[in-house]
Formats: C-alpha cells, structure tokens, sequence
C-alpha cells in the first residue's frame, strides 16, 4: 500500500464541567490522505505557513514511523478540512489523529489504536480531543503516569449539536494564559458533582438535568470574557431551553438541544444581538471515530 486517505471527525471537549477531560465527536470532518514518494515532503490543500515540516499531520506521522523505527521517506500529503481552524473544535487533534493513523496503516497496522493515542498525547499534552477523535462518541480521559486512559460513555440518541461559530479565532494558548493557577476547593466539588451529571444526562437524553448540570466553575468564566457577546448569546440559548457550553477553550459557543428547531430559533435574534458573524452548524453525534476511507 502506498496511498491512504483519513477520516478523523471534528470534536468538542470539556462540555462545561468536564475540564480537559470530557470529549466527543461530531460530523464534521477533515480528510487527510497520505503518499509515501522516494523523498521529499509536499504538503497541499492548506494555508502555504502550514505546508512545511511542522505541519501537525506531518509531525505526527513522523513520530509513528520513529516509534516503529522505520525510515521517513518521502511522503506527499493532502488535506481537505472541513473542521474551522482554532475555533474549538479539535482542528489540530484531527491532524494529529491522521497523521498518525496515516503513517500506521501504510506500514501494515502495527500499532493498536491505544498505542497511537499514547504517541498523539505526548505532543498534544491532553487526551480530550483526541480520544473521540480516534474512538468516536462521548469520552472520558485522564493521563496516568504519563500515558493515556479514557473510557466510553452511552449517548442518547436523540441529542442535536449546534456549534455557534465566530468569524475570529482564539488559540488554545491564549483561552490557557487567563486561568488560574489555583482553584478553591468549593469549585473543584462543584465540578466534579455537575461532570457527573452531565454525563447521566447525556445518557437519558434528560434535557433539564443537562441544562442544570452544565454548568462550571474552572474555566468558561474566565475565558467568555475573551469572546465578544458570550454573555449575550448565552442568554439567548438559555431562553431555548437548550444546554449551553463553550466548545473547547472557545471561541465556538455550543448548544445541545432535542428541539430540532433551535437553529430557526435562534437565527431570528442572534444577528441583532451580536457585533460578529456567527455561522451556525447543526451537526450530530458521530459515533464512529477516525477511520480509512480509501487505500491503494
């Protein structure tokens, strides 16, 4: 096999409470295909800054190939992404996530998918993203000594994902650089219950348990003031009924509802309430995670 082309969907983290540990996936996708040549790197279908040897897809694919010991030859890659950059939707997990995938089945599968979770992590420091980005549905991960663990938890079906995405960008650094070092214990508590909630929620398609328990104390109060109109979109959301959250470290605002209407809802007011565009994306839970698409 010398060409192979990767599937790896977008992906939500944190989902309110879970902080850096909750994760799940979502049909939207970037398709990354990769073609071992006799030397070289030639990288397309993105920004010209993102075709060089930095390139996330590129630096994972290496690492795997490294770890398997095998030679980094000459490889042309392509990107079609459909997933927005540096809006909190795991854009650069997915890049991760087929790069190394990509370099794994054109060298004849030898890793478990644990294997390149555990390869993926140690560059992108937490496995939130990228655990839905490789298993597929609603995770939870941690890191014990220094490797990887997550588990999969059930889903309601009937759950509807509306990503509220802005036209500016807010790197993960930066949503980071305003936390705090510390947190009181009344908050960590606090957390913990809601994460707990949310994710039986999430499991009984109990909309009014979801809406109370996505609540959080470590990390959305401190960024929204990074995202203009966060306040004003939230209580905008929340007259739908409808669960509200930050995707990620933002900017993309998130809704989870079972009201198939929510999007008509809210484009009839969000335009006159806010100074950005918003581009709303109606997407749904994608239960598979990242896979081969085609192979030759």
């Amino acid at each position: 096999m010398k060409r192979v082309t990767i599937r790896v969907p977008a992906t939500t983290a944190n989902l309110g409470p879970g902080f850096d540990a909750f994760g799940c996936a979502l049909s939207l996708y970037t398709d990354v295909t990769f073609e071992e040549t006799e030397y070289g790197l030639e990288i397309t279908g993105c920004d010209e800054a993102y075709t060089g040897p930095d390139n996330l897809a590129y630096v994972s694919y290496c690492a795997v190939l490294a770890s398997l010991s095998e030679e980094v030859r000459g490889v042309r890659i392509h990107i079609d992404a459909h997933i927005p950059i540096c809006r909190g939707l795991g854009s650069s997990a997915a890049l991760l996530v087929a790069g190394a995938m990509g370099a794994n089945v054109l060298r004849g599968s030898k890793l478990s998918t644990q294997g390149l979770l555990n390869i993926t992590n140690a560059m992108e420091g937490h496995p939130d993203n990228l655990a839905p980005a490789f298993y597929g549905g609603l995770t939870a991960s941690m890191v014990d000594n220094g490797l990887p663990v997550c588990v999969s938890f059930p889903l309601h079906p009937d759950w509807e994902f509306l990503a509220l995405v802005p036209d500016f960008d807010l790197s993960t650094a930066k949503a980071r650089s305003v936390l705090p070092q510390q947190v009181n214990r009344a908050d960590a508590i606090y957390n913990i219950a809601h994460g707990a909630l949310v994710l039986k929620a999430l499991e009984l398609g109990d909309e009014k348990l979801l809406r109370n328990a996505m609540q959080d104390k470590l990390h959305q109060n401190y960024r929204k003031h990074l995202i203009r109109d966060y306040e004003k979109i939230e209580a905008l959301v929340r007259t739908t009924g409808a669960a509200f959250c930050l995707s990620g470290a933002g900017p993309t605002l998130l809704c989870i509802t079972q009201d198939e209407r929510l999007e008509e809802k809210l484009a009839k007011k969000l335009d006159s309430i806010t100074e950005a565009n918003w581009e709303m994306l109606p997407l749904h839970i994608e239960f598979q995670g990242a896979r081969v698409i085609k192979a030759e």
